[in-house]
């Protein structure tokens, strides 16, 4: 039977490129975003193994109801990859707009812990894996950088659900990248890492044999 991956932040950057990779390697793949207009066009671009799920990450009720329909869609869920997350406008504890710190530490962590939330049921189901965005920067300390802090958070939290979810035979990863070519940066840094090579980690460690956990992987650029 053809595997299932469910992917947030979907829409553009690491999530398309990963969307790609997954169809490309014989996955399904369900696609949650909230742009409903980029997620169709990358869907038409992936064909009847793609589904459009639009909503917001950090939404428990919007999520339910995509691993709702994607489970019945496709029949269960074998892997997630919570990848929704953003950066700041303007960094700095003091020199950020507290709105926008408010919504960032929303999307980094709540939505990240509320993916999980909605995914558990059916990746127990599976004795799946969930695989979670991390960062370089969640790896070392950044002067004043709240970004990086949410990081952090991440590689803790992917190391508390991988002791958890061994006990069912589920997998918790997650992915470090440094910079990446993406939407992220303002300006284009082509001589960074592309979205394809942290999707071709995301598919390592979700095809990876059922005796092999792979915790973590942690890229750089090379330049």
């Amino acid at each position: 039977m053809t595997k299932t991956l469910f992917i947030t932040g979907a829409s553009s950057g690491i999530g398309a490129a990963t969307a790609r990779a997954a169809v490309t390697s014989g996955w399904n793949v369900a696609l949650f975003a909230r742009s409903k207009d980029k997620l169709a066009a990358l869907a038409q671009e992936l064909g009847d193994r793609a589904l459009v799920t639009v909503g917001d990450a950090t939404d428990i009720d919007d999520l339910t109801k995509a691993v709702s329909e994607t489970a019945s869609h496709f029949g269960g869920i074998d892997a997630a990859f919570a990848n929704a997350g953003r950066g700041m406008f303007k960094a700095g504890t003091e020199a950020g707009d507290p709105d926008d710190i408010k919504s960032m530490i929303d999307l980094n962590i709540t939505g990240l812990v509320m993916t999980a939330r909605a995914v558990l049921p059916e990746l127990r189901k599976t004795k799946g894996t969930l695989v979670l965005t991390g960062s370089g920067a969640g790896r070392k300390h950044i002067k004043g950088s709240i970004y990086g802090a949410t990081k952090w958070f991440v590689h803790g939290y992917a190391g508390n659900m991988a002791e958890e979810m061994r006990e069912w035979g589920g997998r918790c990863s997650v992915v470090a990248p440094g910079m990446v070519d993406t939407a992220f940066f303002d300006k284009a840094v082509p001589d960074k890492l592309q979205g394809q090579d942290v999707a071709d980690a995301v598919m390592h460690m979700i095809n990876a044999p059922a005796r092999a956990a792979i915790r973590e992987i942690y890229l750089m650029p090379q330049n």
